[in-house]
């Protein structure tokens, strides 16, 4: 009886703007689990992680060298990627999308009377695949922690905080989507995300730029200034197609 007490309260805890359900499969590690068989990737392609509860549709559109924040939300983090196939070849008309908190460590629908999408945006990979863009230096935060999930880590004795992350979803005609983040080095919860999404390959590396030229080239508004480069590798339908079938058939039971 319990139990049925416990789900009960997680639905009664979910909203439009709040999936309780969700972040309870995250914290007991369902969804990471369920993600590495459903989103098996060839090794030379860029490795999935967990969505997350705070994912919306609404993202603005933003333009190259744009940014995904409003003023104020953080210190800023230039954002460079590509957008490539598993040949290294550029990927162009890739839909990229994401989203992060601000320097508080909320996301936007987390406050009440949200007026528009902030920290999170849409843009299209050029024809080098390349996809720049302003956003906030990520900050780990902790998870939701008012509610039943919360209570439930509690009587584990496990913490509620996620590492810093910027979470990037890829999609692009005739490649698996890609649903991942990247994850500053350095961070104190890198060995113990509260949802188990930290992968080894996903940690990078933030730079500190301070050439005059570079912070002109990306219209920085001051020296020195943040900078995060990364590739992202998209698997062809196919190419993941093989991977998760070879992965099934081990699964079997003979």
């Amino acid at each position: 009886m319990t139990a049925i007490q416990f789900l009960t309260a997680t639905g009664q805890k979910c909203s439009p703007i709040r999936q309780e359900f969700i972040l309870l499969s995250d914290v007991l590690g369902l969804s990471a689990l369920v993600d590495s068989i459903n989103h098996a990737r060839p090794p030379a392609a860029t490795e999935n992680t967990v969505l997350g509860p705070f994912f919306t549709t609404d993202a603005a559109d933003v333009d190259h060298h744009g940014s995904i924040a409003s003023e104020g939300k953080g210190e800023p983090l230039f954002v460079s990627i590509r957008v490539l196939d598993t040949h290294g070849k550029p990927i162009a008309g890739a839909k990229v999308e994401t989203w992060e908190t601000d320097a508080e460590g909320f996301y936007d629908v987390q406050y009440e009377g949200r007026e528009f999408p902030d920290c999170r945006g849409r843009l299209t990979s050029r024809d080098d695949g390349a996809c720049e863009f302003w956003a906030v230096v990520p900050v780990a935060y902790p998870i939701p922690s008012d509610g039943p999930v919360g209570s439930l880590l509690r009587s584990l004795h496990r913490h509620v905080f996620r590492p810093a992350h910027l979470h990037i979803m890829v999609e692009a005609d005739g490649y698996e989507t890609l649903t991942t983040a990247l994850y500053p080095e350095g961070d104190e919860y890198l060995k113990s995300d509260a949802v188990f999404g930290v992968k080894k390959s996903l940690i990078c590396k933030i730079d500190t730029v301070s050439d005059k030229a570079a912070g002109e080239r990306v219209r920085a508004k001051s020296l020195p200034f943040k900078q995060l480069k990364w590739d992202f590798v998209l698997a062809s339908k196919e190419e993941a197609d093989k991977v998760r079938e070879a992965k099934m058939e081990k699964m079997r039971v003979k």
